[in-house]
């Protein structure tokens, strides 16, 4: 899958714009505040899913001018044959169309057009709260199975229900009795989004393990998914409710629930050593961009179609090594790549190279 073709009339900064990248790499490079990451989001929201910017639709709207409207077209190669996806909006209502065909809302967008994002706020992945680990977890596994984020959807919802009860029992003892029916549900739901989880990342690290490999020159990486319960057990799902049980009166004292899911981690090791804690900014981002590239390959193998890689800001605190082989080395697949210094152009060996000042992008010779 590779874009062929990007028309903007209007998007944020970006207007009146026609694009035609590489089907290889394609490097952008301008200052800060031009619309580099603008046009990234843009491309972005073809896919169907939310912008990675947490942005609002109406932060989509033209900075300048009296016209209130997006309006963009993309067209792509894919499943051999071209595709046109028409995105527009207007007066808070969207518009897509897909191969011409009027569609109703962009969840129709899912699985016409993939892509992999790489933005510098993926980098709290490494450093920050175990539930952002959880979510990009979650959201890899939800492309490839549709269904799993209903499961996410019902656990989230009986685990909000049983944290409700929780409270009320400390006002109403009798209603204790009735814990059970919500620990059963709760097993239920949890139990098959801990097997999802772990089945994804083993199949994820054995992809992750190499590409970090390859981008740092020898250094190994591994990933460990943590959990509240004891994932060795042969029926999970009975497990975790026994596991409620034990817990129950710590559950009611803290009035919410204590183990399961939304309480588990990812560990990762750089040479046997927490890279949360010991990594340096450089391999805290090898590891993210070695999970994204593994996002990529899992995504491939399981439509059919190599997604497009969408690297946002991708090659600030990299060394030379690091840089060349994002450059050079990721075959398969169309990349797009922004950053700030001209110069890191001068590794790439075939592709294109675009400049952006004030929302104009242009290729370069």
């Amino acid at each position: 899958m590779y874009i062929t073709r990007f028309l903007c009339d209007s998007f944020r900064n970006i207007r009146s714009q026609e694009l035609v990248p590489d089907p290889a790499v394609n490097v952008i490079c301008g200052k800060n505040a031009q619309g580099k990451t603008n046009f990234m989001e843009a491309v972005w929201l073809f896919t169907g899913e939310k912008s990675f910017r947490g942005a609002k639709d109406s932060d989509f709207l033209p900075l300048t001018g009296s016209e209130r409207r997006v309006s963009m077209r993309l067209a792509f190669e894919s499943g051999g044959r071209e595709n046109e996806i028409l995105f527009g909006l207007s007066e808070g209502k969207k518009q897509i169309e897909i191969n011409g065909v009027r569609r109703r809302g962009v969840s129709a967008l899912t699985g016409h057009f993939c892509a992999v994002i790489f933005s510098p706020e993926h980098l709290s992945l490494i450093k920050n709260t175990p539930n952002l680990r959880r979510s990009f977890l979650d959201n890899a596994i939800c492309q490839i199975r549709p269904m799993f984020s209903k499961t996410l959807y019902q656990y989230d919802h009986t685990l909000t229900q049983r944290n409700s009860l929780l409270k009320d029992i400390l006002r109403h003892p009798e209603l204790r009795d009735t814990l059970e029916i919500w620990d059963e549900r709760l097993a239920f739901y949890g139990s098959r989004i801990i097997r999802g989880r772990v089945e994804y990342l083993e199949k994820m690290k054995e992809y992750a393990r190499q590409i970090y490999f390859d981008l740092s020159g020898g250094e190994s990486l591994d990933l460990f998914y943590q959990s509240t319960e004891n994932l060795e057990e042969e029926d999970l799902y009975a497990s975790m409710i026994e596991k409620y049980r034990q817990t129950q009166r710590e559950d009611i004292q803290n009035g919410f629930t204590t183990t399961g899911p939304h309480r588990d981690d990812i560990e990762f090791l750089i040479d046997g050593r927490n890279a949360k804690s010991f990594g340096s900014q450089g391999q805290q981002r090898s590891i993210v961009l070695s999970l994204k590239f593994s996002e990529a390959r899992m995504l491939a193998a399981a439509t059919g179609e190599m997604p497009v890689l969408l690297l946002d800001d991708v090659m600030s605190e990299l060394d030379q090594k690091r840089q060349e082989y994002i450059l050079n080395h990721i075959e398969g697949y169309q990349v797009i790549i922004t950053c700030c210094d001209v110069q890191n152009t001068d590794l790439l060996e075939k592709g294109a190279v675009f400049t952006v000042s004030d929302g104009r992008i242009q290729r370069e010779t």
